[in-house]
């Protein structure tokens, strides 16, 4: 007799959990790359990326990589090689810095005629906005190897018409900060070679004067890495602690109070904030700084326990990672990509954690080579993500069915694996008949299905995957349907049902796909079975 066995696709990727514990969440999958925890549940398969400009994508400095990126007004600044430019559609880009531009702005033509300024050595950015009055807001980049650089642009219609603001500050002497953050009316940074522990704010609604009224420095005791305005506070974060600067705008009261002298940060690229706390690398994973219910408090919590192993491997080897992050607010999702320029396109490796009502969930990447990332919403409050590579690629990220690297489609390559099942009976052997997968499809698909034993045991007979040879049409759906292209009547969430051969002890199932198809939802699994036997 028949019996059957269902799963939720639910809880992410466990990579330092022992067999025996897996069984308790066999929803949990042991590999997942290039899918993402969806919010509404279940494991999706990524969207794509695109060339920003599409057929006539142009690159903003020829091969030179791509090492910061920023949505800006109507379009996205990028820094490459010494350069820093912006694009509103990625088929030309506008050289920003620029030379002795007027303090009263320079039109289009007076701006594009000035001499280059150029960004020597320039690093990894940090970039911070300045909002203000202004249309757009005020850019403040440091690169630790050049003063920080501002720019601003006025005006609303094509660029030839607009007004142009830009320049270097002096924050003390040829000081070089390595990061900078806005923090309630101040622009503050730190990390220079040459004061690694001092943190320089500017003047009181002053960006770009670290000399009027409200500005000042203070000296800590451990390297500066990052820095982040949280709620009330200044959280800074250095090699080896994290503290955090009060009271700014009160000379009386202002202070450093120490959060931690145990645990610092190990790259300032990874510290984003989410979901009402500040998410950042240490040497022990991914931690998160909270706000606590008593003012004023503060709290540290370790949220990458489930995906530890893989943390493992970035820590040790991190001086030799190129790392970015961002937070695609629309999927409540941190993404953080890691690579070496080395590095093959379909070989790059990222990581996604989605905030769930149980916590972060995660998932892996490959074949997103990004070394600069931003996702930030643009003059008109639409969300835009960008991400750009060590070729001079700028990309549209997170859209299309395939990857594009360097304007080449690209397929993407997805594999999700459950545990070992044993369906609450180890000793029992298992005869499977069929199995049914719950999919949401957003177009055409057709995943492959594969079946192992006994822990993929190498001396017993496996069966050959099994294609779904028939691809799943999207159902019908008022409003969306294509005619001849939908099925009416289908559901959004079809039960695809294949038989299957082969027993033992274990199973676990294995779905792949190697296409340039549309993305899908893999909701869960039911089995039918039937047992064969004990041992």
């Amino acid at each position: 007799m028949s019996q059957p066995y269902g799963l939720a696709c639910a809880g992410g990727l466990h990579t330092s959990i022992n067999e025996i514990e897996a069984l308790k969440q066999p929803g949990i999958a042991t590999k997942l790359t290039n899918f993402e925890v969806d919010t509404d549940g279940g494991y999706r398969r990524l969207s794509g990326y695109t060339a920003f400009g599409g057929g006539s994508a142009a690159r903003p400095n020829s091969t030179n990589k791509i090492l910061g990126l920023q949505v800006y007004a109507d379009g996205v600044i990028a820094c490459s090689g010494t350069n820093i430019y912006f694009s509103q559609d990625g088929t030309s880009w506008l050289q920003l810095n620029r030379a002795s531009v007027s303090a009263s702005g320079d039109n289009y033509t007076a701006f594009t005629g000035r001499s280059v300024a150029a960004r020597t050595s320039q690093g990894q950015p940090t970039f911070a906005l300045f909002e203000g009055i202004h249309d757009y807001g005020l850019v403040l980049i440091c690169d630790g190897a050049n003063k920080p650089f501002f720019f601003r642009m006025e005006g609303t219609g094509d660029l030839n018409t607009r007004t142009f603001f830009a320049g270097e500050v002096t924050v003390s002497s040829t000081l070089a900060p390595s990061v900078g953050v806005v923090h309630d009316k101040h622009f503050v940074v730190g990390g220079a070679d040459t004061a690694d522990n001092v943190i320089y704010y500017s003047g009181t609604n002053d960006p770009d004067d670290f000399t009027s009224t409200g500005s000042g420095s203070i000296t800590l005791t451990d390297k500066v890495i990052g820095l982040a305005s949280f709620r009330d506070d200044l959280i800074i974060f250095c090699n080896n602690s994290i503290f955090k600067l009060i009271n700014i705008n009160n000379s009386s009261t202002i202070a450093i109070v120490p959060i931690t002298e145990n645990v610092g940060c190990m790259n300032g690229n990874t510290i984003q904030e989410i979901g009402g706390d500040l998410v950042f690398l240490s040497p022990d994973g991914l931690r998160t700084v909270a706000g606590t219910a008593r003012i004023g408090d503060t709290e540290l919590g370790v949220i990458s326990n489930p995906i530890q192993s893989v943390i493992k491997d970035i820590a040790p080897n991190i001086d030799n990672f190129t790392i970015c992050t961002a937070i695609l607010r629309n999927k409540s999702q941190y993404r953080l990509f890691y690579n070496v320029d080395a590095t093959l396109n379909n070989s790059a490796k990222g990581l996604i954690g989605t905030l769930t009502r149980q916590g972060f969930q995660y998932s892996q990447t490959e074949g997103i080579k990004a070394t600069a990332i931003t996702s930030d919403f643009d003059k008109d409050g639409v969300e835009q993500t960008y991400h750009g590579d060590s070729d001079g690629y700028v990309y549209n990220h997170d859209v299309g069915n395939h990857f594009t690297p360097g304007g080449t489609a690209a397929n993407i390559r997805t594999s999700y694996k459950t545990p070992n099942l044993d369906f609450g009976d180890f000793g029992t052997r298992k005869t499977l008949r069929y199995v049914k997968i719950s999919i949401t499809p957003e177009g055409t698909v057709q995943p492959t299905l594969r079946v192992r034993y006994d822990y993929e045991d190498p001396n017993l007979a496996q069966p050959l995957d099994y294609v779904f040879d028939v691809e799943i049409p999207p159902p019908s759906i008022f409003g969306s349907a294509l005619f001849n292209g939908n099925v009416f009547g289908a559901t959004p969430d079809p039960l695809v049902r294949k038989a299957v051969q082969g027993s033992g002890n274990t199973v676990s199932f294995i779905i792949t796909s190697d296409d340039q198809l549309s993305p899908y939802t893999l909701n869960g699994l039911y089995v039918d079975y039937s047992p064969t036997g004990r041992r």
